[in-house]
């Protein structure tokens, strides 16, 4: 039988502490296995209508499949697209189907969760102060999953609405104890932060290398393929360099291949990938005053690997109602 999980089984069941576990887990073993996987296919349909498709294999746990989506452009919000489709879990061992999940609900909480590791593994200890750039969904995501990776004292959310902040921090009170605020100038957010998280639609940078402090550490979202660009070539070519694939940043990875372009960089300014960083097997941060960027593009062991995760919760919850059901007959 072939398991689905829609949007409410997902938000139900993938909680941050464990996604991001499964998440650590599935790119320390990517990078240490080394194996190529294959690059994700995209297909304009039209203007603003994409469909994508992403094929994968998980080290450990052995599983296998793909996400496929299409990323339409929302008309009523500009620069926005909304994420629909589904990703199919397979076993690797037989080639039997496991389980098809929502992706957009997934893809929007492994974003976030992958992020939550970069932070763990390359922000400051002493880390208390975030920005959040962007008022999205990925947005409200992202400080859920951060809160799980350090203690942050406060939390700015920087936007150019302020209403879609007000109604991001409002929406995030009840999970939340830290102190929120809107911030309405990203300079000032970007200067009072360590920990700095672009989660926009910009097609041009709205974080520039000037405004952000030694130690700071930055995750670079909004953007996943070549083309917009949500940070300056400074702060590119000032910053310790990570990705999620190594691979699919210097084909994908649009602020570094601006910053290429533009003779900021080469090849060589990806240090590393987090895998690796996970690993052991390449620096991570290098000094207290470092700029870290960790530039995620999204990678389908994320997604297989939090499928993976949820699906092996639904089995276990089953069970045990099963068990408690025999037990009162």
């Amino acid at each position: 039988m072939i398991r689905f999980h829609d949007r409410h089984n997902v938000e139900q069941l993938l909680d941050y502490p464990g996604c991001i576990a499964a998440v650590r887990q599935a790119m320390m073993a990517f990078s240490v296995d080394g194996t190529p996987q294959p690059l994700r296919s995209i297909a304009t349909m039209a203007r603003g209508k994409l469909f994508a498709v992403m094929p994968g294999a998980l080290v450990a746990p052995k599983g296998m499949g793909a996400k496929i989506i299409t990323a339409y452009a929302e008309p009523d919000q500009p620069g926005r697209s909304h994420h629909r489709g589904i990703v199919v879990l397979f076993d690797r061992e037989n080639g039997e189907p496991l389980a098809i999940g929502d992706a957009g609900a997934i893809t929007l909480i492994r974003t976030a969760a992958a992020s939550a590791v970069a932070t763990d593994a390359l922000a400051r200890p002493d880390a208390r102060r975030a920005a959040i750039f962007g008022t999205g969904e990925q947005a409200r995501s992202h400080v859920l999953a951060m809160s799980h990776v350090r203690p942050f004292e406060e939390i700015l959310i920087w936007g150019r609405s302020r209403a879609s902040a007000v109604t991001l921090i409002e929406s995030l009170k009840p999970s939340l104890t830290v102190p929120m605020r809107f911030e309405a100038d990203a300079q000032t957010a970007a200067e009072a932060a360590d920990v700095i998280c672009t989660v926009t639609a910009a097609p041009t940078p709205v974080l520039r290398g000037v405004w952000v402090r030694p130690g700071t550490h930055v995750n670079i979202v909004g953007s996943s393929h070549a083309g917009p660009v949500e940070i300056d070539s400074d702060l590119v070519a000032r910053a310790h360099y990570v990705a999620d694939s190594r691979q699919s940043a210097l084909v994908a990875a649009a602020e570094f291949l601006v910053a290429k372009a533009e003779g900021f960089v080469g090849d060589d300014h990806i240090k590393a990938e987090i895998g690796e960083v996970l690993a052991g097997t390449a620096p991570g941060r290098t000094s207290v005053s470092a700029i870290t960027i960790y530039k995620s593009l999204g990678h389908i062991v994320q997604d297989l690997a939090a499928l993976t995760y949820l699906d092996a919760r639904t089995i276990s919850d089953s069970a045990f109602d099963a068990g408690n059901t025999t037990k009162r007959n």
